[in-house]
């Protein structure tokens, strides 16, 4: 095969500037180039498709090609970008299996192609070159490997901090709401309750809008983070603590009934009641003052009072409503 110039780069010019083929004298250059055809493909045109048999190893001159990944409804998501310089396709020929992707020229774009019987040629006409090659390729796909293992990592990183977000609390760090009311409806919908136990507790804040008004809302955070530490510190592995909205907050306890609910409900109320806040003076204002705060907290159980999520919830607010009209700063069951 001719080296013609391409943008006033041969192929021989091109192989040598690339990692794969790095290493290499002009001579053995110049006798893979031998081996390989030159292709010209259109913008749009399918170089190969996720599972066709690999066939060729391709070399990318010029130009730019986008490689993708089939879903299940058909569509095709973008992998990665094949830039020029690059080599791609000699895995599903090393290792005889099909294509794990579609690549398809995002603009006019050269390529040198070696079909998978010249290469096999290369090794037993040519051993030491071949031996180069495989080596550079295996150095190579090391490289690849250990970057797509750090993107992967990134992924499952951000994924879950994606999914931390979803569930949880902004403020807080708790559980959000749409959480709490999905775990507990899962527990009903797949039958745990009536097997075991299962208990809510609900609390809120005593006199929280007092605070806000004297204080301003940065104490009303203060106090509201406050209460989040206790829960965070008092709850066991498995529990659910959530933050409603506001000043509310709640607790399942999966595998607890009424009384050893109300233990901790009594614990985590006099841990609040020891609790002091730092808070502004006054709204705007540096200066702090420590506080006082109170909690009032209902608890309803399952199976004993109630049969589905929504009336597990209603049966501890209901106690927690009754915790506030008898007084506050109490614990009331179902």
């Amino acid at each position: 095969m001719s080296a013609e110039n391409l943008a006033g780069v041969s192929p021989v010019q091109a192989f040598a500037a690339a990692p794969i083929f790095s290493g290499m004298s002009e001579l053995e250059l110049n006798a893979i180039t031998a081996f390989m055809d030159r292709r010209r493909i259109k913008k749009e045109e399918v170089v190969f498709n996720e599972g066709d048999r690999g066939e060729e190893i391709f070399f990318l001159l010029s130009g730019q090609l986008k490689a993708y990944i089939n879903q299940h409804d058909g569509t095709k998501c973008w992998a990665f970008n094949v830039q020029e310089g690059s080599f791609f396709g000699e895995m599903s020929v090393i290792a005889q299996e099909n294509h794990s992707v579609t690549i398809i020229a995002a603009e006019d774009s050269d390529l040198m192609v070696l079909h998978v019987l010249d290469f096999y040629r290369i090794l037993y006409e040519h051993p030491m070159m071949g031996i180069r090659l495989l080596k550079s390729i295996g150095r190579l796909q090391g490289s690849w490997l250990e970057k797509s293992a750090r993107h992967l990592n990134n992924l499952l990183r951000w994924g879950e901090a994606a999914r931390r977000r979803a569930v949880s609390d902004d403020l807080t760090g708790l559980y959000n709401r749409r959480f709490l009311e999905d775990s507990i409806g899962e527990r009903f919908r797949w039958g745990v309750v009536g097997l075991r136990e299962m208990s809510l507790m609900m609390m809120d804040m005593d006199k929280v809008h007092a605070i806000n008004e004297r204080h301003g809302p940065k104490a009303g955070d203060a106090v509201i983070c406050a209460l989040a530490e206790i829960l965070k510190s008092q709850v066991r592995t498995g529990d659910i603590p959530a933050r409603l909205a506001g000043d509310e907050f709640a607790i399942l306890l999966p595998d607890t009934g009424a009384k050893n609910a109300k233990i901790l409900a009594e614990r985590i109320r006099e841990q609040v009641n020891r609790t002091e806040v730092q808070v502004p003076a006054a709204p705007g204002v540096e200066e702090t003052v420590p506080i006082r705060i109170r909690t009032s907290i209902g608890i309803a159980s399952a199976p004993v009072n109630a049969d589905s999520g929504e009336s597990l919830l209603d049966a501890a607010d209901g106690a927690l409503m009754k915790a506030k009209e008898l007084g506050r700063n109490r614990v009331e069951l179902a």
